[in-house]
């Protein structure tokens, strides 16, 4: 799953996510979802998330 539909994300869920200042290398960090910041079902970049480490950035995969 590539992590543009709100739906297929849950707390707890394990992700790779895109952090804003990698997003020109595209590098992944893996974590654990804490919190969906993105209000919308959909977002064609990925779905806004926190992880429990507290880095912020959008899922590019679902684990």
């Amino acid at each position: 799953m590539n992590g543009q539909n709100r739906k297929d994300i849950l707390p707890g869920t394990m992700v790779d996510i895109v952090l804003k200042s990698d997003q020109k290398t595209g590098k992944l960090t893996s974590g654990i979802v804490k919190d969906i910041l993105t209000k919308s079902s959909y977002h064609p970049h990925g779905i806004k998330v926190r992880l429990t480490d507290g880095q912020i950035g959008r899922v590019q995969s679902i684990k």
